[in-house]
């Protein structure tokens, strides 16, 4: 394959000087001749404003290289020219259209690749401010994405680290075919919105052998409005990740218009997040098909501007506002997990929208007390309805669901906070099956309201 360095066209590597020009044009000979490798070398940092990636072009960044995204906003490319207004949003859901500007950027650019082991610096916080000892946010939103690809075939994204992202850090949208092995992304824990991984109506989506750190999300799965002129997001394969996160480590929503179907999460470990595995249903979209196995999750609060309250697994399906009906979610399954956090599982679908079978197998969950954050609280944002509820702690809190089977599970009782009350809490349920279910300690008794349509005290 024909190797194109950047200082070829001019490139100076020295940290200061824009090499913006330089590294376009080298991408831009590569796809004209067809394809082939751009070289970023060891040693160096190249300074630069936005850059596009192009068809059959793999930028390649050795080992010690550094790609610096630029502090000035006008050098960013703007695949959308909208700036979110927060009179216009929908509730909980400011991201409405395509990204507002993009550090590296794709279009059809068909067997386009980001590799290397060398560094994407992202600056992000050239674009944040401070707001209290627990998060940083911006003056404008959305922030800068780091790398959006759109509609583009066999793309691949591989050994690099991206770090200090401003806002979404890997976001393929509307993509068919796209591989994702061996990256790290390493963004602080503080910077709001700084999702790590986020396929948008992507089909075919491998995301392997990760290891990532940021606020909110780590890896989210998203069918949003802005690219809703692309299929459902489907068939997606997670496994062998280390995630730490501010709010969900593993995510499907909440930007939902289309479908989540087919989806498998296998032997992951997620520890020091504020939720571990997260359905969160708000828009039109449903899900489908998905299965969590074989994972390792470690949950504790954060303060509360973050959603979550350190469930280890969460499902929720709620209207986003009067005008938007969620979907449903069906057919998702839990094997072989072990889950330890300040919370329990929380199952809550709505009066008109029932959560449909469930499967709990071979799975463990302790509760215990870690964070000076309070306890008795569940979160059930972003909705019109509800907010962060003060319920008394269970193991598995279940409202509104039906079909839902749990089997040779335990529960486990740790440090105890004076909210923890109960195994099982459940309440507007149908066909609830728990079968060889064990709690140890003093806390294993049970609460219901309406289960199996009776009014009963206890199962």
């Amino acid at each position: 394959m024909k190797l194109y360095k950047v200082e070829d066209f001019g490139a100076l590597g020295d940290g200061k000087t824009n090499d913006a020009a330089a590294i376009q044009k080298a991408i831009d000979t590569c796809s004209e001749n067809g394809g082939g490798t751009v070289v970023l070398e060891s040693g160096k940092v190249y300074y630069s404003d936005s850059v596009s990636l192009k068809k059959n072009v793999e930028l390649h960044l050795q080992k010690g290289a550094v790609l610096k995204a630029t502090s000035d906003i006008e050098g960013y490319i703007r695949p959308c020219n909208m700036i979110n207004d927060p009179k216009t949003a929908l509730v909980g859901n400011p991201v409405t259209g395509k990204p507002s500007f993009v550090f590296i950027y794709g279009y059809e650019a068909d067997g386009a690749s980001i590799t290397g082991e060398g560094t994407i610096d992202a600056n992000g916080h050239s674009f944040v401010n401070r707001k209290s000892q627990y998060y940083v946010t911006g003056d404008f939103y959305p922030r800068p994405t780091v790398i959006y690809v759109e509609n583009s075939k066999h793309i691949s994204f591989k050994d690099v680290t991206i770090k200090d992202a401003p806002f979404w850090t890997l976001h393929p949208a509307g993509c068919y075919d796209v591989e994702i092995d061996k990256i790290r992304i390493l963004n602080d824990l503080d910077v709001a919105n700084s999702d790590g991984i986020d396929p948008d109506h992507c089909c075919n989506v491998r995301i392997t052998n990760c290891h990532i750190e940021c606020a909110d999300d780590c890896i989210c799965l998203k069918s949003s409005k802005g690219n809703s002129e692309y299929g459902p997001c489907e068939n997606i394969i997670i496994s062998g990740c280390t995630l730490v996160s501010t709010s969900a480590a593993i995510k499907i929503g909440t930007e939902g218009v289309g479908d989540f179907r087919n989806v498998i999460v296998d032997n992951c470990i997620i520890s020091r997040s504020n939720r571990g595995l997260s359905i969160q249903i708000r828009d039109g979209g449903n899900v489908e098909n998905v299965s969590f196995s074989n994972c390792i999750i470690e949950t504790r609060r954060f303060c509360s501007d973050w959603w979550g309250t350190a469930e280890p697994i969460t499902i929720t399906t709620f209207n986003r506002d009067e005008n938007t009906k969620s979907g449903k979610i069906k057919n998702v399954r839990f094997f072989n997990i072990t889950a330890k956090g300040e919370n329990g599982v929380l199952i809550h679908g709505n009066s008109e929208n029932y959560i449909e079978d469930i499967t709990f197998e071979n799975c463990s969950v302790e509760v215990t007390k870690t964070s000076k954050w309070p306890c008795g609280c569940y979160d059930l944002r972003p909705c019109i309805d509800y907010g962060v509820e003060k319920y008394d702690n269970a193991g598995f809190f279940i409202r509104y669901a039906k079909n839902i089977t749990v089997s040779k599970t335990k529960m486990l009782w740790g440090n105890v906070c004076d909210t923890y009350k109960y195994a099982v809490d459940a309440d507007n349920t149908e066909n609830l099956i728990f079968d060889r279910f064990t709690g140890k300690g003093a806390l294993d008794s049970y609460r219901a309201g309406t289960v199996n349509g009776k009014e009963i005290e206890s199962f």
